[in-house]
């Protein structure tokens, strides 16, 4: 069973415990009121336990409204009934004037909130005279409590000699406890005589079994100790840099730059020409071109990239518009695959229309700009035959030449 605390005694005489028990340790259900099953009426055991007063919260009584309540009250008191009566018939208002400023403060900035429940918290007799153990912390005693167990100033706790033959206690076992897992104060000592601190836990080697109860741990652990949970550093959390100290790492890699220039090796000795003995080749540059750049033909077989060409600007020719409906004037000379401009493709007489060519794998390591532009001319010449036979069973004639290098808009 996940919830053993919710079950209790006259559960077992339900029609089905077992769905009791589900339905009590369910997320955000409400228990029944204890008094359910109670012989006696709901709060008659308060019957005899005097009530205390009314008493204002701190914010409005920091206004002085009780003061002025009871001056007031006061005077009233002093008067005789024909004045009471007459005031009745002819009451005053504003006997009990506060500055709107001394509310506003009080009401709007220094206000506090009730204490409250939580949910599922359910009021139950002799609730509110029980001791709050949220407030109390292990391991702090107060004056009060060291004087109840006759502790002078300086002495253990009647508790640690038990926890140091025993253990700490399994409920809390993060808790620094002096004489057990952390030091004694300078002014004690161990032992067993009036105000000792008893036996240190250690093993067979003189080591404590618990913790650092000598203090040898450190100073940086004992700071880390005091500082707190809240103060330590998180898993994932940014260390804070000072921008000081990035100049002076930048300073420290410059002078380690400055060492490695220095040790960069032996010269490369000269012969007694001044030529340099290093294989071509091998020199280092003085810029590296790291952008990726495409190579054209005429610079096929080298390493000498070549800047791509953005656009080309198309020969524009003079036209008769026809009997297009949508004719245009003018028409554009479009380039050939082998020539960069219009001009050149006219003259070669080459038609803007793609030409697929087929290379053999052997052939690209002796391939240059000649050799692809024979392969280039032998297939458009292959591919002539068919676009002209295309021409002339689509508009039963052949097209005139013109209309090759031209495009119409």
């Amino acid at each position: 069973m996940k919830r053993p605390d919710v079950v209790e005694v006259h559960d077992v005489t339900s029609a089905d415990p077992r769905l009791l028990v589900y339905l009590k340790s369910y997320r955000n259900s409400v228990p029944v009121p204890r008094h359910w099953c109670h012989k006696r009426k709901y709060l008659q055991g308060k019957r005899g336990i005097e009530k205390p007063p009314f008493k204002l919260p701190d914010f409005i009584e920091a206004t002085g409204i009780s003061k002025i309540r009871a001056t007031v009250q006061e005077k009233d008191d002093g008067k005789s009934l024909r004045q009471r009566a007459r005031e009745r018939m002819n009451a005053k208002m504003g006997k009990i004037d506060i500055d709107y400023q001394v509310l506003y403060t009080a009401f709007f900035k220094n206000q506090t909130k009730p204490p409250m429940t939580i949910h599922g918290d359910v009021y139950y007799e002799s609730k509110e005279f029980e001791t709050k153990l949220r407030e109390k912390r292990p391991g702090a005693l107060s004056e009060d409590m060291k004087a109840a167990l006759g502790m002078p100033e300086g002495a253990p706790p009647p508790w640690l000699i038990n926890m140091q033959r025993y253990g700490p206690p399994p409920s809390y076992p993060k808790l620094k406890i002096k004489g057990l897992n952390c030091p004694i104060p300078q002014v004690a000592s161990f032992g067993y005589h009036p105000g000792g601190w008893g036996k240190p836990p250690v093993d067979d080697m003189g080591r404590p079994i618990y913790g650092d109860v000598f203090g040898t741990a450190g100073e940086a652990a004992v700071e880390e100790e005091e500082k707190g949970p809240e103060h330590r550093m998180h898993w994932g959390e940014l260390e804070e840099v000072e921008e000081e100290e990035e100049d002076e790492e930048d300073e420290d890699q410059e002078d380690d730059a400055t060492d490695v220039d220095d040790m960069t090796g032996v010269e490369t000795p000269l012969d007694e020409t001044g030529i340099s003995s290093v294989t071509s080749g091998l020199e280092t540059p003085d810029t590296i071109e790291l952008r990726k750049g495409t190579r054209s033909l005429s610079s096929m077989g080298t390493d000498t990239p070549s800047t791509p060409q953005l656009y080309k600007i198309l020969e524009q020719q003079q036209a008769g518009v026809g009997g297009a409906i949508y004719g245009s004037d003018k028409r554009y000379v479009m380039p050939s695959a082998s020539s960069g401009t219009g001009a050149g493709a006219k003259a070669a007489g080459v038609a803007g229309s793609d030409v697929a060519i087929a290379l053999d794998p052997s052939e690209l390591e002796n391939l240059d700009s000649d050799k692809l532009q024979a392969k280039y001319d032998q297939a458009k010449a292959a591919q002539a035959p068919a676009a002209s036979r295309k021409r002339k069973s689509r508009f039963g004639q052949s097209a005139p030449k013109k209309a090759k290098d031209s495009f119409k808009f």
